[in-house]
């Protein structure tokens, strides 16, 4: 079956009741947790020496897929690896924890008899999402000052790939005692 369209589940109208726990495995209302399409969080290079932090912030809640972020990741990170190999440093901030259910459901001619409507409606996982509050970042890029236009181009590429509306915001880079400031 097809994935459906992202503007089906962009919007946070409720609480999440998709639960998956390790430690409790009786209490799981999801039995098996679906495959998330993102895998890598960092990449580049991380060094002290780096000037500002760029960071993609979301203008609204909403709510991410996997393979979204995933799309975002891969053009971000080939435009800064193609025009600053090896002089930045990459990194996803969200992580995708919410389970989407859909129940799927029979089309075509005589579809109204096998259908069974909304009994049994919980349906079954099909992705992970990530929920994500207004102003708070998806994505990091800590680079030079003289290549900002570079990384703010990189940024404003994964967010075309991303549903929704989006902010770039620029802060300086810090390293105190090994703990990253902003």
């Amino acid at each position: 079956m097809k994935l459906r369209p992202a503007r089906t589940m962009r919007y946070i109208n409720s609480q999440a009741w998709s639960r998956y726990s390790v430690k409790k495995p009786r209490k799981n209302y999801v039995k098996a947790l679906p495959h998330t399409s993102l895998l890598i969080f960092r990449m580049g290079v991380e060094k002290n020496d780096y000037d500002i932090v760029l960071t993609l912030n979301t203008d609204q809640y909403i709510q991410l897929r996997s393979n979204a972020i995933e799309s975002a990741r891969l053009v971000a990170n080939k435009h800064l690896e193609r025009n600053l190999p090896g002089q930045y440093f990459f990194r996803i901030v969200t992580f995708p924890h919410m389970v989407i259910r859909e129940k799927k459901r029979a089309t075509g001619a005589g579809a109204d008899r096998l259908s069974q409507g909304m009994s049994m409606s919980f349906g079954r996982p099909v992705s992970v999402a990530a929920r994500i509050r207004k102003g708070k970042p998806i994505l990091e890029v800590r680079l030079k000052e003289a290549n900002r236009n570079i990384g703010k181009e990189a940024l404003h590429r994964a967010a075309a790939k991303l549903s929704g509306s989006y902010s770039i915001v620029t802060s300086e880079y810090k390293v105190a005692n090994n703990n990253v400031t902003k």
